[in-house]
């Protein structure tokens, strides 16, 4: 996981309008079919995000749970927006303590792997680094799904191996200005 950090770390751009662009980039040497299953497929999701319980479909609603975050899960409503299989996937739910969140991911295939292409965007003010990281986590687990290495099972293991790559001091917790 390490020795391509650079590569897999999300990278943030400002739109014209202010608002931040979040985007990771990864590759696997699996059928585009197999990689759009782990990314939809209801029992392949479930092993390294969540879970997805509703109608499939543009404009579909129902309520996604990630089960992999600490504490009790918590289901939140969901829309799909877009759905090309297994090209194009964009779902909308809501959170709790924070603007709605848009997820694009695309997947295309070039060079013998299949390509993703995961785009989120955030407020002007959001503080991205933790989404980052946590979308990093996320998508680490999508690769292990796929033949990866799997990531560390504990986030602080996890966090402190890609923490300083974002920013953050080993220990997760928030840098301080010296």
């Amino acid at each position: 996981m390490t020795e391509d950090l650079a590569t897999r770390r999300g990278s943030v751009t400002r739109l014209e309008d202010g608002r931040q662009r979040l985007e990771f980039r990864r590759s696997w040497p699996d059928p585009i079919e197999d990689v759009w299953g782990a990314l939809t497929g209801p029992d392949r999701l479930a092993r390294w995000i969540g879970r997805y319980e509703g109608e499939r479909g543009v404009g579909a609603t129902g309520t996604f749970v990630m089960t992999h975050e600490e504490g009790e899960p918590v289901g939140e409503p969901m829309t799909i927006l877009e759905c090309d299989p297994p090209r194009r996937l964009v779902v909308e739910w809501t959170q709790q303590d924070t603007e709605d969140w848009r997820v694009d991911l695309d997947l295309w295939r070039e060079g013998g792997r299949t390509h993703l292409s995961f785009v989120q965007v955030f407020p002007a003010d959001a503080d991205v680094v933790d989404f980052a990281m946590g979308w990093h986590w996320y998508l680490e687990k999508l690769g292990a799904e796929l033949g990866d290495p799997a990531p560390p099972e504990d986030w602080d293991a996890f966090s402190a191996g890609v923490g300083p790559a974002y920013g953050r001091p080993p220990s997760g917790g928030p840098v301080t200005a010296g």
